[in-house]
């Protein structure tokens, strides 16, 4: 496995790799992020706006505990596939344990928090008293959990680097399936709100971390546990690396604190008293339709990282223009797609989170996606160019673009269209990905000049 791992990675042809690699990883994914629209349907439909509302207030503070192991995960992982590309497995497997261990200690510690400061927490999110109830039992019972339901997505990175790409599909897939049962047993069977719904999706995610560590312990991956030697430097190697990324999800979870807060005001405003509950709920369907599209644009991007790593650490720059180029391919095809089954199809996707019954709500968020999709027409640039420069340890470039992303052309483009109410929330998204895609321009073309000088010394090198 070792082998073919690495001479998949070195040798295979590039729209092949594509499709042995990236395929799986957008179904593997789009499956990890179905759990979330599969509980959001759940909520909407069973338990109705107010509970819809009060878990979409919660629910940033659940990615930021998400975010910290991705912080490690993601981090870990692009040292790791250069050290490969080096052939020093000892570095790889020894940051490879670090992490594993970094995530759990760190998932204690946010676990705790988030449990004993609760309800001041869910306040800062911009839940009333209305919402905040709801919102404190949804967090806590996550965080009851988030030891193990945390390094889920760090696991599955792993095993797509050792190869195991099939594997980390098919763990996705069950987890779903563990989802949709568990909430079928528990809102339904056992007529459960809120809680039922975060026990359901983190027990199913804490079952399938343990089945991804499987392969690791039985020591047949190209990654293997060894004891953890930690040092300053790859600590700052691990944080520096995944800094864009976490830093991309803590910025997009301050962002969606500020638009809490901006549409219970403006729904107030516009809707009258619990206008804002409603108004809120909108911007959830938002969120949750969101997820039908862009892990695909991410499973590509992410699951293709570990080769451009890997050549990128074995000098092979013909071959890293190769990879990326095959990956902007794939995700401008998922982009234009997305936007078009968005646009099309926004009462479906609404459907799916609101019930028929709800007129307002239904037909709010049918408008609010016809001009939110067009964003896709964008993302797709940002999402990629973005996990170009992780996967070639660029962290302050890649940061650069996750924070301009995430949080500051949102915020000057909320204040540029608040005259526009909830109309300018909602195309908000279409203006930052529009940025965001003439940021990443600015930048490709900085590293192409890098490339282009690597280029010559290695040939000055090699003579």
């Amino acid at each position: 496995m070792k082998r073919d791992t690495e001479a998949m990675y070195a040798t295979m042809s590039p729209w092949r790799l594509f499709f042995v690699v990236a395929l799986p990883g957008m179904v593997s994914m789009f499956a990890m992020s179905v759990y979330s629209i599969i509980e959001g349907a759940f909520i909407g439909q069973r338990l109705g706006e107010g509970a819809f509302a009060a878990v979409n207030i919660a629910m940033p503070l659940v990615m930021i505990n998400f975010s910290l192991a991705d912080l490690i995960g993601v981090g870990a992982s692009v040292p790791i596939s250069i050290a490969l590309g080096k052939k020093e497995h000892q570095t790889a497997n020894n940051v490879f344990s670090c992490s594993v261990v970094m995530i759990f200690l760190t998932s204690v510690l946010m676990g705790a928090t988030m449990f004993l400061a609760a309800e001041p927490l869910c306040r800062m999110m911009g839940a009333d008293d209305l919402l905040l109830e709801t919102s404190v039992r949804y967090l806590r019972t996550c965080a009851l959990c988030s030891q193990l339901s945390s390094i889920f997505f760090a696991m599955d990175n792993y095993l797509r680097i050792s190869g195991y790409v099939k594997t980390s599909m098919v763990i996705n897939v069950c987890s779903n399936l563990a989802t949709l049962g568990l909430l079928t047993f528990f809102l339904i069977g056992l007529e459960m709100d809120v809680v039922g719904s975060a026990l359901a999706t983190s027990l199913s995610m804490c079952i399938c971390s343990l089945i991804a560590m499987i392969p690791f312990l039985r020591r047949k991956t190209l990654l293997q546990f060894t004891k953890p030697k930690f040092h300053l430097s790859m600590i700052k190697e691990i944080t520096a690396c995944g800094s864009p990324v976490f830093l991309n999800n803590i910025s997009g979870r301050v962002t969606s604190i500020l638009m809490n807060v901006s549409l219970m005001a403006m729904g107030a405003e516009v809707w009258g008293e619990n206008g804002g509950t409603t108004a809120v709920a909108v911007y959830a369907v938002l969120m949750y339709s969101s997820d039908l599209c862009w892990p695909l644009l991410y499973g590509i991007s992410d699951s293709l990282s570990p080769a451009i790593g890997y050549n990128w650490g074995a000098e092979s720059y013909d071959r890293v223009k190769k990879i990326v180029k095959c990956a902007y391919v794939g995700t401008a095809t998922v982009g234009l797609v997305s936007t078009s089954i968005l646009f099309f199809g926004a009462e479906l996707v609404a459907s799916l989170f609101v019930k028929a019954e709800d007129v307002m709500l239904l037909t709010e968020s049918m408008h609010a996606i016809r001009l939110f999709c067009f964003a896709y027409l964008f993302r797709w640039f940002a999402v990629t160019t973005q996990g170009f420069l992780s996967a070639i340890e660029k962290p302050v470039l890649a940061t650069v673009m996750s924070v301009s992303t995430a949080l500051v052309f949102p915020v000057v483009i909320l204040g540029a269209l608040w005259r526009l109410g909830l109309d300018g929330i909602w195309v908000n998204f279409v203006g930052v990905n529009l940025f965001a895609a003439i940021l990443g321009i600015f930048l490709l073309m900085r590293i192409g000049s890098e490339i282009k000088a690597r280029v010559k010394k290695k040939a000055h090198t090699d003579n």
